[in-house]
């Protein structure tokens, strides 16, 4: 029992033990309780919570008097976390400015899934830990599966280890063809403009040089990049290896009228990902999912080291916002 409110953990539907319980639900039973109160239990406890996320990989709070941007804003700063901004981030996605540090997770159309991703794990610049809020649930799904990278590497490397010995070695290439303005109808349509924080092509061209990355210009204005080689696999300070990239994501989602998923990754050396190895990739990973079905003033924190998460398709309004928390650079093993 945490100290302050009466707060108690919860057990929900299909909830995993990894051994610890994933994800950690921790539901606050004082309906009189102000966001002022909460603040101060945060402040008061976010040490340990922190290192519950640490140890769960994703902690859910569930009954929190958290109803819309402002107060999930005020919810967020109570943690005194270093925020990383989606302007100063290298996203595919679409998305609209809420708050200073609160921002929409992606307007990419209901019917569009998006699969199991590390955030920005496809760039190196990348966040630590995500905040998620539902302000509106979706009349039908619209859940967020979450993963545990660790126990996904673990049984790859048992189904598939020479992918996994490949992934370690070689390292991955990303690449995507970005639009010359923001195409909301896509998951990956954040333009070139936006993704690299540019006007004009000649300093798009020298922030991609400083990246690493190849480039070639397209008809309308369309750019398709090539990130540098990127690690697939990463280790954590306390000794766990995770699969810490975008390749489910890429492989299964990366599809637009610019972009064909298959043709968006492969390994470091410009050699082909076999479609077999992803398949048992994702096999597993689905397998491993754990959906978040949301209910209103929901708010997840997920570490985004140890967790992938994504989004199902949905009917109805679905209002799921999300803050992203800087990398403080103490989290991977050297």
């Amino acid at each position: 029992t945490m100290t302050d409110l009466d707060t108690a953990l919860l057990t929900v539907d299909d909830q995993q033990a990894h051994p610890d319980p994933f994800p950690l639900v921790v539901g606050l039973r004082t309906a009189a309780a102000t966001m002022s109160d909460v603040v101060t239990w945060i402040a008061t406890e976010r040490r340990r919570l922190i290192e519950r996320l640490s140890l769960h990989g994703a902690v859910l709070f569930r009954g929190f008097p958290v109803h819309d941007a402002n107060e999930f804003d005020t919810f967020i700063r109570a943690f005194a976390l270093e925020s990383f901004t989606y302007e100063e981030s290298l996203s595919n996605a679409v998305r609209i400015n809420c708050t200073e540090l609160v921002f929409t997770a992606n307007e990419a159309p209901p019917d569009v899934s998006i699969f199991l991703h590390h955030e920005m794990a496809q760039t190196p610049l990348f966040p630590s830990r995500l905040f998620f809020f539902c302000e509106k649930a979706p009349r039908v799904d619209g859940q967020t599966p979450i993963c545990r990278s660790d126990v996904l590497l673990e049984r790859l490397a048992k189904r598939a280890p020479e992918f996994v010995e490949a992934c370690s070695r070689l390292g991955v290439r990303y690449s995507n063809v970005m639009p010359a303005q923001d195409d909301p109808e896509s998951g990956q349509g954040r333009s070139w403009r936006s993704t690299l924080g540019v006007e004009r092509k000649v300093q798009a061209e020298a922030r991609l040089g400083n990246l690493g990355y190849r480039f070639e210009w397209l008809e309308n204005d369309a750019l398709r990049t090539t990130t540098a080689v990127l690690p697939a696999i990463r280790t954590l300070v306390d000794g766990r290896r995770v699969f810490f990239n975008q390749l489910i994501a890429a492989f299964r989602g990366w599809k637009d009228v610019r972009n064909a998923a298959r043709k968006s990754i492969c390994f470091g050396d410009d050699s082909d990902i076999s479609p077999d190895s992803m398949q048992i990739a994702i096999e597993l990973a689905d397998e491993l999912s754990f959906d978040i079905a949301w209910q209103p003033g929901d708010v997840a924190l997920i570490d985004n080291f140890l967790v992938m998460h994504g989004r199902r398709p949905f009917a109805g309004e679905r209002r799921v916002l999300a803050s992203l928390v800087a990398d403080d650079g103490t989290r991977l093993a050297a």
